[in-house]
């Protein structure tokens, strides 16, 4: 794999980097190929690297002692997850787990340090991505209590199209039903039921292990 070549189409931050930056995250940075079900980070953990998503797709859960878990968010390809950890130089507290075969690059939180002491760029980058999701948590503590599964599988979807968190320039996202229903939190025959509802609303087109989003901003709003 050129690394070099993969952030810059799925690491929005490194184009904001000059070329010595650039340089020292290609040297700082290990890839590793998950397998679905793999926790990648375990919840307790000590954080020492950032975790992004070059391809794949993966779920933040937490998880209590008697084994029930919860979903938090998925991230998708071009996601980077787990700066809050660096940041407060704390245990992580979910674990990030492979929906599916995904490669995971790890740049190393010296590094990440590093950039935050020699980069301007990077830090407002950083500043905007940290304020999107804790709006994403507002938004999704909001819908996760007040509404119908139709409207839960729509803004889960929606979440995934963010342009900040997960840049992409394609609205064709690889994933299951199984795996929406994971991170809505609803069983895989009501996610069906909700994908039909919203793609005979005009908003989505539902192909085999895929979406294609025809109408994002109907996602977001969508409360039916």
């Amino acid at each position: 794999m050129n690394l070099h070549a993969s952030l810059q189409e799925s690491a929005a931050w490194f184009e904001l980097l000059d070329p010595d930056q650039q340089a020292r995250v290609v040297r700082d940075t290990t890839i590793a190929v998950a397998e679905p079900g793999t926790i990648i980070e375990h919840r307790g953990g000590i954080g020492h690297a950032w975790i992004g998503v070059l391809s794949g797709l993966v779920k933040v859960s937490v998880s209590n002692i008697d084994g029930k878990t919860a979903s938090l968010t998925g991230v998708p390809t071009g996601g980077w997850i787990g700066e809050g950890t660096l940041l407060k130089r704390e245990t992580r507290k979910y674990d990030i787990v492979a929906l599916r075969q995904s490669t995971i690059a790890r740049l190393r939180g010296e590094t990440f340090d590093w950039l935050l002491d020699n980069s301007v760029p990077f830090n407002r980058y950083l500043l905007h991505q940290l304020n999107e999701r804790v709006g994403q948590f507002i938004g999704k503590a909001e819908y996760d209590r007040l509404f119908a599964p139709d409207a839960r599988v729509a803004r889960c979807l929606a979440e995934l199209f963010n342009p900040l968190l997960y840049p992409s320039k394609s609205m064709r996202l690889e994933i299951t039903q199984e795996e929406i229903g994971y991170l809505a939190r609803i069983s895989r025959q009501r996610t069906n039921q909700a994908l039909r509802a919203l793609e005979d609303a005009g908003m989505l087109k539902v192909e085999y292990g895929a979406v294609q989003v025809l109408d994002l901003d109907g996602l977001k709003e969508y409360d039916v």
